[in-house]
């Protein structure tokens, strides 16, 4: 039953008579009982019309039960997810498809999707009488507000008699999954560190070779000047061709998400930790918007898009595959066993990466010195620090001296870094931070050109 697949079948020829009596319903039983009750009465009385009654209400389960296990539906089942991928708290709706395979029209049918209990009560519908070869189509609505990847069936068509006297549940067996990532929130734009537009000499743009015979040509692209055309390669390949002289320089982006357990209190939509990773899919996406090479990185020393020498997102056209595969691990992503952030320094300590911008829990003066030499490695870099035990109080309540006190240090260290008070919106901490930058001006540090963020 998966959308865009092969449709499912379902068909009844499975089970036997227990499984037919099985499905009695209340009423079946209560008739099939009744029935032997005036039976035995009957016998026991002598009365012949109360034993036929009595047979009456026996049979008349047991035939239905019988009829109902004999008939052979063969419908097609389709499911499809409008959009397979939302935000936290927005709803996404599934179109359900039946499908009459058969030559025979099918009686009164009922189906019920299997949903997570996050996303809300299990759907049912009654479908009339199908057709032969005609279908019928319904839709159901579905919301978390609880990222994670929910399991959408299987789908189950129960079939009855017309006497309500029998059900029988048949189950397609595939089923589809639908992804909510973290609310993303748009931030407003400020001068980053690094940012390049147009041509120019970064480190990261691609030159061809010196010399006319070495220039790399590419295709001619709407927009292309004209006085780049390479007239030698043209007539070689027999369509336009311009000089690929040089591209334009992209700059690099690393988003850090501490995910450790011991660094965050409570649980929930609401929780230090969600925040967080809701801001770091805010920020991810942001990056991208302006054009930034982007990376995932966690306290684990894990890397997402990882494709590639460097493990940054590609060029343009790869920035949709990158966003979608940082979304899902966003989706799932959970609190980490371990105590430190030493692996992601690891990863960080390789190169200059261009700016930095890390989303913490609490730190202890060993871990705010492990944060503070990132900065050594990276162009500019920006910190929000959670304080979680404030967040358990719900909002309100300062970051605590301990929160601080981070904050202190990292800014010591060359960071631009803001506290995170419970329940404030990111674009706020995202201006304050630009306004902190501005303020204080450039902290160099050794082996680094700027601080702050521009």
């Amino acid at each position: 039953m998966a959308a865009g697949g092969p449709a499912a079948r379902a068909e009844d020829d499975r089970g036997g008579l227990r499984t037919a009596l099985a499905g009695l319903t209340t009423r079946g039983r209560s008739f099939f009982a009744a029935g032997i009750a005036a039976a035995v009465c009957a016998y026991v009385l002598g009365q012949s019309d109360l034993l036929r009654v009595g047979l009456l209400l026996a049979v008349l389960p047991l035939v239905c039960a019988a009829v109902l296990y004999r008939t052979r539906y063969r419908v097609a089942g389709s499911r499809r997810l409008s959009p397979a991928r939302v935000p936290a708290g927005s709803e996404a709706r599934v179109h359900l498809r039946m499908d009459n395979v058969s030559r025979l029209p099918t009686g009164l049918l009922m189906l019920q999707d299997r949903v997570p209990y996050v996303l809300g009560p299990r759907p049912r519908f009654v479908l009339d009488r199908v057709e032969a070869g005609g279908r019928r189509e319904v839709s159901y609505r579905v919301r978390s507000d609880l990222r994670g990847r929910y399991p959408l069936g299987p789908l189950q068509l129960r079939l009855t008699d017309p006497f309500g006297m029998c059900e029988l549940t048949r189950s397609f067996s595939t089923y589809d999954t639908l992804t909510v990532v973290p609310r993303v929130e748009p931030l407003p734009p400020v001068r980053l560190t690094g940012e390049a537009k147009g041509y120019g000499d970064g480190r990261h743009r691609s030159l061809a070779l010196a010399g006319e015979d070495d220039v790399i040509p590419r295709g001619y692209r709407y927009g292309d000047d004209l006085r780049r055309v390479h007239w030698r390669s043209t007539a070689r390949y027999g369509e336009l061709m311009v000089r690929r002289e040089e591209q334009p320089q992209r700059s690099r982006c690393t988003v850090l998400l501490d995910t450790r357990d011991v660094a965050y209190q409570g649980a929930g939509p609401d929780s230090a930790f969600e925040w967080a990773v809701a801001g770091t899919a805010s920020a991810l996406v942001h990056m991208l918007e302006r054009g930034f090479s982007v990376r995932l990185l966690t306290d684990t020393g894990n890397s997402l898009p990882g494709e590639g020498g460097d493990g940054f997102a590609g060029a343009s056209q790869e920035s949709a595959d990158a966003a979608g595969l940082m979304m899902d691990t966003l989706a799932v992503i959970d609190h980490s066993d371990g105590a430190g952030l030493s692996r992601a320094y690891d990863v960080l300590r390789g190169g200059n990466e261009g700016l930095l911008v890390a989303f913490l829990g609490d730190l202890d003066d060993e871990q705010a010195a492990v944060i503070a030499k990132m900065r050594q490695r990276s162009g500019a870099a920006v910190a929000f620090v959670l304080d979680s035990a404030a967040w358990t109080q719900g909002p309100g309540p300062a970051p605590s001296a301990a929160a601080q006190h981070s904050v202190r240090l990292l800014n010591e260290a060359g960071w631009t870094a803001v506290a995170v008070p419970p329940g404030v919106a990111l674009v706020d901490l995202w201006r304050q931070a630009d306004r902190l930058r501005t303020s204080a001006g450039p902290a160099p540090t050794a082996g680094t050109t700027a601080g702050g963020w521009s």
